[in-house]
């Protein structure tokens, strides 16, 4: 055999190369899968990244489905993922990282497939507690796409007025505006709370101490105490895209935490420190039971 072909072949060397383990990461409605862009290279370092297009508002999967008179729900959606990993990633147990929407789907996923699943990261999840405030839809429906992008974020300059250009002119596509309609329809008031206590792997809460998508923040942070191995972090002045507001912390917050070295929270993002200064404002108290 030629010598170059036998270097080729040497299994020690095969033995030898070692891939990295599969990261997967699932955007939420509002976003697409070019919201990771603050993040993807950071964990493409570390990890095999692969992002599954589950919600393409043009794309032909999507309108199949609504053509046929399907509904765009959590769990079609879940079954999407599900489908993709088996066949396209095949490397379980898989690390998961999903915000807002994708936070539902990536959490009944772990629950239908606990031992294929190595550890979650949460980036400010819907569907925990209470209702979302939606100025997508509003925006949608009555063109405010500039209202619709400046919920997302704290810090204005974030909304710029290329990305509403964007945004703006994604939404003239009548085919894009009707996905993303049916998908508002079909997972809108969806809850996971009743899976959480059967969520097993380790699992990393990020919340905005500043979003105005979640309704009631301090209420989602309570809800998730109840996943077992939860740890939870909230960082000051953000909205509801950490991965890109506040996207070196969300990087390291997330390499850390896959890699089981995030032992400690530091005292700005504790979430035990959060809830105290939101009941100190007297903000989302609950009501006591009259005697």
């Amino acid at each position: 055999m030629n010598p170059n072909v036998r270097k080729l072949f040497d299994l020690h060397r095969l033995n030898a190369y070692k891939r990295s383990a599969p990261l997967i990461l699932v955007n939420g409605l509002a976003e697409q899968s070019e919201s990771w862009f603050a993040n993807r290279t950071f964990w493409s370092r570390h990890f095999d990244v692969k992002v599954p297009e589950l919600l393409v508002y043009d794309g032909d999967s999507l309108h199949k489905r609504i053509d046929a008179g399907g509904e765009i729900t959590v769990d079609y959606l879940t079954d999407r993922l599900s489908d993709y990993l088996d066949e396209y990633v095949q490397r379980p147990p898989y690390n998961l990282v999903a915000s807002s929407l994708g936070g539902q789907v990536i959490l009944t996923y772990a629950t239908r497939h606990p031992e294929k699943v190595a550890r979650l990261a949460l980036i400010c999840p819907s569907g925990l507690f209470g209702d979302e405030n939606l100025p997508m839809m509003e925006g949608v429906r009555r063109s405010q796409y500039d209202t619709l992008v400046k919920s997302v974020f704290h810090r204005a300059h974030f909304a710029s007025d290329t990305l509403i250009a964007v945004i703006e002119r994604k939404f003239q596509d009548r085919r894009w505006k009707k996905g993303v309609l049916r998908t508002l329809r079909g997972t809108v008031g969806h809850s996971v709370a009743p899976l959480l206590h059967s969520v097993a792997p380790p699992t990393l809460m990020i919340w905005g101490a500043n979003d105005r998508v979640i309704s009631n923040v301090p209420g989602s942070i309570r809800a998730a105490d109840q996943v077992l191995r939860v740890r939870q972090v909230v960082i000051p002045k953000c909205g509801h895209a950490p991965q890109i507001e506040k996207s070196r912390l969300v990087n390291q917050l997330v390499l850390r935490f896959f890699r089981d070295k995030l032992k400690t929270i530091p005292p700005a993002l504790d979430p035990a420190r959060f809830l105290a200064q939101q009941e100190q404002r007297g903000r989302f108290r609950v009501p006591q039971k009259s005697r």
